[in-house]
């Protein structure tokens, strides 16, 4: 259920998203790549672009380029700010990836992966907590709910090789 609150004058809601699967490559490699701005694209299947990233350090910044098709033939670009900081501090065994993503409308999300060693691979927990202006948590969460499954299966796909199967 939506959470309600006032911030910055005006009313917003907020959701949390959780997301857990398991991906048959070790931690180190799985951070690799979420620790990679340009991986997003296609990744996250509404990025389609990633530009100015700038490193400071174990924090990114960047600006992508969201695009969201309507009715099949308008096309929206949005574009986001994003900061990603990675701390591989428990690596072999773990390790997480977090951040914010500023969008225009006021639409806010934190992220969070955590990565932990399993059996021959890695679980990974993807969490995402949307706050946005009243009107838009619905349709924000159908976004980000279907992105975060794509996101698995990509991930999944492109980092399950046989050269991590015995």
């Amino acid at each position: 259920m939506p959470a309600h609150r006032i911030e910055e004058g005006a009313e917003v809601l907020s959701t949390e998203l959780k997301h857990t699967f398991q991906i048959a490559a070790p931690p180190e490699e799985v951070f690799a790549h979420l620790a990679e701005p340009l991986h997003y694209v296609g990744l996250s299947p509404l990025v389609v672009a990633v530009r100015d990233v700038r490193r400071n350090g174990g924090t990114v910044t960047y600006t992508a380029v969201e695009r969201f098709r309507f009715l099949g033939v308008l096309r929206h670009d949005n574009i986001i700010d994003v900061t990603l900081a990675a701390v591989p501090d428990g690596l072999p065994h773990s390790a997480e990836i977090f951040g914010e993503v500023r969008s225009p409308g006021r639409v806010r999300m934190s992220y969070r992966f955590v990565i932990d060693r399993h059996e021959v691979g890695s679980v990974v927990t993807d969490t995402l907590r949307l706050r946005t202006p009243l009107g838009l948590l619905r349709f924000a969460a159908s976004k980000a709910k279907a992105a975060q499954q794509a996101r698995a299966r990509v991930l999944t796909n492109r980092l399950n090789t046989t050269d991590h199967q015995s």
